[in-house]
């Protein structure tokens, strides 16, 4: 048999969490939204029906509606 690959994955160290700090500070912002109870299920079942997450779904309906938007008021 094949010398397995082991793991050496310890866990995050303090490195990597100030890493995704300064990351998370430099590259994103967030949006917190309110839906109706029992909608938050739906929106994530859709999202995964899409293949998505539903961070990465919600951003692009967002997307598209404003280009929607944008579009119809330049009619």
């Amino acid at each position: 048999m094949p010398n397995e690959k082991k793991s050496t994955y310890k866990g995050q160290t303090d490195a990597r969490r100030k890493a995704s700090a300064k990351y998370l500070k430099e590259s994103v912002e967030d949006v917190r939204i309110r839906v109706p109870k029992g909608q938050k299920t739906v929106i994530k079942e859709h999202a995964e029906q899409q293949g998505e997450s539903m961070n990465a779904f919600v951003i692009r309906a967002i997307t598209q509606t404003m280009q929607q938007d944008s579009i119809q008021s330049n009619q």
